[in-house]
């Protein structure tokens, strides 16, 4: 791949795909941590996922898909999500399953911080700690 072929290639993929969280935007993961993909879809999840892919390439990232998770029943996370987004009648609207940022218009994450300026965001992440909705050790 050329320079010119790569320009593009990023061009296309930052104007097209849009990456979603699974867990906690999609999926109602209950913070199990057993590497299952066990709850239910979060209301308004199908019509959204529906409605975006028509503009876009949905890209999920999820922890899940690491590769040095173990095998949960024999299956890798990424194979249990594609199977759970079977079951929900939702894989026809996803183009890939991730662990990496992938290049996207704008990333959908229940645990992300928007930055604007440092100091928002410092306060933005105290505020996070201190509500108890986030970063649980």
């Amino acid at each position: 791949m050329n320079l010119q072929e790569f320009k593009d290639r990023v061009k296309d993929e930052e104007q097209f795909n849009i990456s979603i969280d699974f867990d906690g935007v999609i999926h109602q993961h209950f913070g199990v941590g057993d590497g299952t993909v066990s709850g239910g879809i979060i209301d308004g999840a199908k019509d959204a996922l529906e409605q975006l892919s028509k503009k876009y390439r949905i890209i999920l990232f999820t922890a899940k898909a690491k590769p040095d998770r173990p095998l949960v029943n024999g299956k890798t996370g990424i194979e249990l999500v594609w199977e759970w987004l079977e079951k929900h009648d939702v894989a026809k609207y996803i183009h890939s399953i991730t662990s990496e940022k992938p290049r996207a218009v704008c990333y959908i994450d229940d645990k992300a911080v928007r930055f604007v300026n440092w100091q928002q965001t410092l306060s933005d992440v105290q505020e996070f700690y201190s509500e108890g909705t986030g970063f649980s050790g």
